[in-house]
């Protein structure tokens, strides 16, 4: 099974993401993320809590990460990254299909 920061990844490689929780908001707002990661251990909780509602209404795949440090080295920074935004797949795109049937399947 591909994990979330998978994708990330090779989207990071051979697509593109947005990261930073200013710029993942306006990428769901504007309709171009396809995936949204937030990290599920960012303090304080408000700085993501409102990414699933805004995902929600625009009909995006939104998933909770388990650290933010990993997300932080999934987009290729040394720091934590509370949000990411994938915008473009690149060739992520098929491990993103399974990802979501596999998901959407446990749901």
């Amino acid at each position: 099974m591909v994990s979330v920061y998978e994708i990330i990844e090779k989207a990071r490689r051979t697509g593109k993401v947005e990261k930073g929780t200013n710029e993942v908001t306006k990428a769901i707002e504007r309709g171009t993320a396809k995936l949204v990661v937030y990290g599920a251990d960012v303090e304080p909780k408000e700085i993501v809590q409102h990414l699933p509602l805004l995902c929600k209404e625009k009909n995006i795949y939104c998933v909770e990460a388990d650290k933010k440090e990993k997300l932080g080295i999934s987009v290729g920074i040394n720091v934590g990254c509370a949000s990411v935004a994938v915008i473009d797949l690149g060739d992520a795109e098929e491990e993103f299909e399974g990802f979501l049937k596999l998901n959407l399947k446990n749901k």
